[in-house]
């Protein structure tokens, strides 16, 4: 199981941000997946889970409505698309084959992407 995350970057308050999770190895399309995040001196938490069936739970309540997640499944990637973005999401973000507002004992995380919300 290999997952890669991609697409973050600078970006201003307000602004939007798609970040990307690229799988190898296993068929993305049958498997929940978690997006999670840590900021700064925080620990990693949850952000949001997309269900094999498209159904999305999410442990943030200040992501929902700015937040959405989304497959492509002939493309075998999960996609975190972000909206309004606050000063408060900053954080690297990560993706993992797991759901839930805390991260166990998973261990295999990926390098994960950097998203930086400032002005």
């Amino acid at each position: 199981v290999n997952l890669v995350e991609s697409g973050g970057g600078l970006v201003h308050p307000g602004g939007s941000l798609r970040v990307s999770c690229a799988a190898s190895g296993f068929r993305l399309a049958s498997y929940a997946i978690g997006w999670f995040r840590q900021a700064p001196g925080k620990q990693r938490e949850g952000v949001l889970c997309i269900h094999s069936s498209d159904e999305t739970t999410y442990y943030v309540d200040s992501v929902k409505g700015r937040f959405t997640a989304s497959r492509d499944n002939a493309k075998n990637t999960v996609y975190l698309q972000m909206d309004n973005l606050k000063a408060e999401d900053t954080a690297i973000y990560y993706c993992a084959p797991l759901c839930g507002k805390f991260v166990g004992d998973y261990t295999s995380w990926g390098q994960g992407t950097q998203v930086t919300v400032a002005s």
